[in-house]
């Protein structure tokens, strides 16, 4: 079933509750759904133990600079605070890395393999969960 931008799950009357749609990333910096409105979201599981993660982080880090599109990493194995900050620069990761409260907000499954990544559309509905590395290229032709 597909979720839509503000945790409603589409074809039911579920509404986001809790978090009011604020989150902060690794570096402290707060995201809210309005930073959401009418862009793409991208959002990669990764691991610092997943070779093919650390090989597409600069694919993200790529994406994350076109306008449209907001990228978020989550961190497989639940790092967080400064010990998550510190993995995300040694990493190189120039996008925002969530916590378990944007997962939890946007009802996205623990993957089972990794790199995992869901893509939304512009309206926040779920359009893809797609397994394995990917590529600025791949996702782009996605998003057209």
């Amino acid at each position: 079933m597909k979720k839509g931008l503000y945790g409603v799950m589409l074809g039911t009357a579920v509404l986001l509750a809790g978090c009011g749609g604020n989150w902060q990333d690794h570096r402290g910096n707060s995201v809210s759904q309005a930073d959401l409105q009418d862009r793409w979201m991208v959002v990669n599981y990764w691991a610092e133990w997943c070779a093919p993660c650390r090989h597409e982080l600069p694919e993200f880090n790529s994406l994350a600079k076109n306008p449209d599109i907001v990228v978020f990493g989550i961190n497989y194995d639940g790092i967080s605070g400064d010990e998550l900050q510190a993995l995300a620069d040694e990493m190189d990761i120039e996008f925002a890395v969530m916590g378990q409260d944007f997962v939890d907000s946007f009802g996205l499954e623990r993957p089972q393999v990794l790199p995992t990544t869901y893509v939304f559309n512009r309206e926040g509905e779920l359009l893809h969960s797609l397994a394995g590395p990917q590529t600025e290229e791949t996702l782009l032709a996605l998003l057209e």
